[in-house]
């Protein structure tokens, strides 16, 4: 029976990071949603928003499919909150591919995985 194990990585935007996924080899969830946390650069005037995305890897660091927003509560109007979830489906994607541990690729592949994305507090 093949089970579908969900991450929720509760993630607050951290000033001066720079995307560092392909830098370093990562080897736990925590430093997968360290990597894609750096990539994270929500929209100006984003006031009290977030959004949950959920997402799956291959083995090799890609992505299964594109991110879907599961969750999103955005300040601001459809425009707005369209921007917001683009910004999080951006901060993944140029993420990827992850350099992954080989620990971590085997059992990493095709699980489900969910990621919050939220707006500096001002």
């Amino acid at each position: 029976m093949k089970r579908v194990a969900k991450l929720m990585i509760a993630a607050v935007m951290l000033a001066g990071f720079v995307c560092t996924s392909a830098a370093a080899t990562l080897n736990t969830m925590a430093d997968v949603g360290a990597a894609i946390q750096s990539c994270w650069t929500p929209p100006a005037g984003a006031g009290d928003s977030s959004v949950t995305l959920s997402f799956s890897f291959k083995r090799d660091g890609t992505l299964i499919g594109p991110p879907r927003a599961t969750a999103a509560k955005v300040a601001g109007d459809e425009k707005a909150r369209r921007s917001f979830i683009d910004a999080a489906v951006a901060a993944v994607t140029s993420c990827t591919p992850l350099s992954l541990s080989p620990k971590l690729s085997q059992g990493i592949a095709g699980n489900v995985f969910t990621q919050q994305f939220v707006s500096p507090k001002p």
